[in-house]
């Protein structure tokens, strides 16, 4: 009989988001929530050691006066929200370029003019670590506080290598003072900064000779991801980048299809990456064939919000073809500030039509894979970390219908309840 540090018992709708299948959910599948009505977790330490009915469980677990039991009674109680695309290490917010956009400059009018990215950039290479890891620790804060309690962070606001660099390691501090798991991605191909303008191959020549071989020998990142559009890398210039990080064992991400229809899509699924993100204008063959090579499509409904624009990517059709898809906030000073996920859950199902089901299943167990963590978190199951979130509604599907507020009861991560 194994002995429980933590019960969560009596919860109204327990969702552990399991199922006979290894591996991300697609088509009818998504709909498939793993739900027990009066159901409980017991959790030993760090890991979950049992899921099932409250009458089911307790017979099977030894239960002492040092067992946390936590009553769900009439709450949801679902697996923490994997955010598997996010820019969380930055200086300066961009405000400004918010009220431009509201007065009609579009998002590319602002980045020719040295906004965006590069704005971002100039602020970090003027910040330390020390002032970044206070700036970030808050937002770490605000993402658990919505129900995440794992994210990818990514870099790309230094855009040379002293900065990269300290960018990961300022995440890789983070994962060791913040109860947040942060998953680091190399995203040193997210722009050409302003002294390369004129001369963008050596800066393709400094990513590939200099920053990718740095950052895989210190063992900074997991993945390596290329911002793939019209002026930024093209689709040759994004395979050389990214068949070198994987020489490097670095895995392949992209930024693809997300301001016009441009075949990133099709790299992703050449190159086998393990994710393609945004994907506002991918074609159906770019669907068919990241659905062939096992590509996991990441929509950012959040983005779209924050430019204010429509396209929203065609989210049913990838379901309908069978295509993986997951959930993601793409939280980043420009164009989606915002660290909750539940919001991102109610743009899903309000404009690319997911059902509630759905975008928790993409917001759970299908991000977890997206960054190759499904087999530790994304679902509540025995062996699986016990990062878990108790939520104040007496039905999963208000969690995406009650929008704009804050329904979170209680965060378990790794077992301890910190929130």
């Amino acid at each position: 009989m194994k002995k429980a540090t933590l019960l969560i018992k009596n919860a109204k709708q327990l969702l552990t988001l399991s199922s006979n299948k290894k591996g991300p959910r697609n088509g009818k599948e998504m709909e498939d929530l793993g739900l027990i009505e009066d159901g409980v977790v017991a959790v030993s330490g760090k890991k979950i050691v049992a899921v099932g009915k409250t009458k089911d469980v307790l017979v099977k677990i030894k239960i002492d006066r040092k067992t946390k039991v936590i009553n769900a009674q009439d709450k949801v109680v679902l697996p923490g929200f994997v955010d598997c695309h996010t820019h969380p290490v930055f200086g300066a917010t961009r405000e400004e370029e918010f009220e431009l956009r509201i007065k009609g400059k579009s998002y590319e009018e602002i980045a020719q003019a040295g906004g965006g990215i590069r704005s971002s950039v100039r602020s970090v290479r003027q910040l330390s670590k020390d002032e970044l890891i206070r700036l970030a620790l808050p937002r770490l804060d605000r993402f658990l506080s919505y129900g995440t309690t794992t994210i990818e962070a990514k870099s790309g606001y230094g855009l040379s290598l002293k900065d990269e660099i300290k960018i990961l390691e300022v995440i890789k501090k983070l994962n060791q003072i913040h109860p947040l798991s942060l998953i680091p991605t190399f995203l040193g191909a997210h722009e050409i900064p302003d002294e390369y303008r004129e001369k963008r191959q050596e800066y393709i020549d400094l990513l590939i000779k200099q920053m990718i071989p740095e950052v895989a020998k210190r063992k900074l990142a997991l993945f390596c991801d290329v911002f793939c559009e019209k002026g930024v890398f093209n689709i040759d210039e994004s395979r050389k980048i990214l068949e070198t990080a994987k020489s490097y064992g670095l895995k392949p991400k992209l930024h693809a299809d997300q301001l016009i229809s441009f075949g990133g899509s099709e790299l992703a699924a050449e190159l086998k990456a393990v994710s393609a993100d945004h994907l506002e204008f991918i074609s159906d063959s770019g669907i068919e064939k990241m659905k062939q090579s096992g590509t996991t499509a990441v929509l950012l409904p959040g983005a779209v919000f924050g430019l204010g624009k429509d396209n929203y990517p065609p989210a049913r059709k990838m379901i309908d073809m069978g295509l993986q898809i997951a959930l993601a906030t793409d939280f980043n000073p420009g164009s989606s500030f915002t660290e909750s996920m539940p919001m991102i859950l109610s743009l899903a199902c309000l404009r690319m039509k997911l059902t509630p089901a759905e975008a928790i299943t993409a917001a759970t167990i299908n991000s977890a894979y997206a960054i190759d963590k499904g087999d530790s978190i994304g679902s509540l199951e025995p062996g699986k970390k016990a990062d878990i979130v108790i939520w104040d509604v007496k039905n999963y599907k208000e969690i995406s219908y009650h929008y704009g507020v804050n329904l979170v009861d209680k965060v378990i991560k790794n077992g301890e309840v910190i929130r």
